[in-house]
């Protein structure tokens, strides 16, 4: 972790009880999304609580490429730059084929215009070229790790 994301991570736990604090074994930053624009509209949309989902093709967790996401787990969000912006913890992890992706997912991704026709075309898009990259095809049978967060430090109030 960046020296800025790591102060900014024990700045939010010095803020904690001990026994607060301990509850608390995995930590990482990162943004979200693929692009400048998207990742600052996501850091964005955290912040303000409207995005509290995101999700992945579960191949790079199978692949080893990352490490599957766990409850519990503190994420300090970055914009594009590295600049942190928030803090959010993993409240829920599954997963799912992309065509059983609900509605209910849709909206809590906080993207576009929270409808399930707008996160299939857009996600579609995503990981189609995610696939294309790795040379797999997608299809509506491929298995998504669902994850589902609330920020813990950094929402902007109001």
């Amino acid at each position: 972790m960046e020296k800025r994301t790591q102060n900014y991570l024990d700045e939010y736990l010095a803020t904690l009880t001990d026994p607060e604090r301990k509850r608390y074994t995995s930590f990482s930053a990162d943004y979200f999304c693929a692009d400048e624009i998207n990742a600052n509209l996501c850091a964005e949309l955290i912040s303000k609580g409207i995005k509290t989902a995101t999700c992945s093709m579960k191949y790079w967790y199978d692949s080893g490429e990352e490490a599957m996401p766990q409850t519990g787990h503190l994420l300090v969000v970055t914009d594009w730059h590295g600049e942190p912006t928030s803090i959010v913890e993993i409240t829920a992890v599954s997963e799912c084929k992309y065509s059983d992706v609900t509605a209910e997912f849709a909206y809590a991704e906080g993207e576009g215009d929270q409808t399930l026709d707008w996160w299939r075309a857009a996600h579609w898009d995503f990981f189609a070229r995610e696939c294309n990259e790795i040379k797999i095809e997608a299809n509506e049978d491929m298995v998504l790790v669902l994850e589902h967060f609330q920020v813990v430090h950094g929402a902007v109030v109001g």
